[in-house]
């Protein structure tokens, strides 16, 4: 299937035959990411006194409690309400759901002891047609799928580029790191604020997903991102990113 969208005054010929997930699957146990020493996520039958809801245990159906965070348990999308003192919940501001999407691979630079992702890493690489921003950080292997990030110090988004992107219209912002801030920081979380221009004049409508997962075998490039949600009234919610190539820009 192809088909053919006009958007901001041009038409793109997007395939829809081959969906890349960028997403990481989230399983119980510890073969998660993990961030901010929350616990794993937790899947078990729902009991009822001696009733086990599990056909491996004798019942006729399997019904599972699920037990996550999504901070910490994989890749989640999050509303300015994670950082305000008002109550904002990802299903209330997030009515959108498909966006044009760059995706740009850039090595961390080092600064002192930390890893950060610079502006001056990214400035000169954007395409002005992008409403989202998804970038991959490299080194790139399939271990970010199951990374301990918790008390490792990972690299995280320098506020500056995060003010640049806010001010470039770049309305979602997706990272294959446990935050865009870094993990200990004192409370300040910069680079959110500056996302979501909080609390100055907040921008309900952004986004931040974070602990994405993008193959190698996916290019940097331009494409149509299907930016899915659970319909929870939280924060963030579990997410699944989905990119479908450019054929053409007519």
């Amino acid at each position: 299937m192809q088909a053919e969208i006009t958007y901001k005054n041009k038409k793109f010929i997007v395939d829809f035959n081959n969906p890349m997930d960028i997403s990481i699957p989230l399983r119980t146990g510890n073969a998660n990411p993990n961030a901010f020493g929350i616990n794993p996520p937790l899947f078990e039958p729902l009991r009822f006194g001696n009733y086990v809801a599990s056909v491996a245990e004798g019942s006729s159906v399997n019904c599972e409690n699920i037990f996550i965070n999504a901070h910490g348990n994989g890749t989640h999308t999050e509303c300015v309400g994670h950082i305000s003192n008002t109550r904002i919940t990802i299903n209330s501001v997030l009515k959108q759901f498909v966006f044009l999407a760059q995706l740009i691979s850039v090595k961390p630079t080092p600064i002192g002891a930390d890893y950060w992702i610079t502006l001056d890493s990214i400035q000169s690489q954007l395409n002005p047609q992008a409403d989202a921003i998804i970038i991959r950080t490299l080194p790139n292997t399939d271990a970010k799928l199951t990374q301990m990030y918790s008390g490792n110090n990972p690299a995280f988004i320098q506020p500056e580029l995060c003010a640049y992107l806010h001010q470039n219209k770049i309305k979602h912002l997706l990272v294959d790191l446990p935050s865009v801030d870094k993990e200990e920081d004192g409370g300040k979380v910069a680079a959110h604020r500056a996302f979501w221009n909080y609390p100055e004049n907040p921008v309900l409508d952004s986004t931040i997903t974070e602990m994405i997962y993008v193959p190698n075998s996916i290019t940097d490039n331009l494409y149509l991102l299907n930016l899915q949600i659970a319909s929870l009234e939280t924060d963030a919610s579990p997410s699944k990113p989905i990119l479908y190539k450019i054929n053409d820009v007519l």
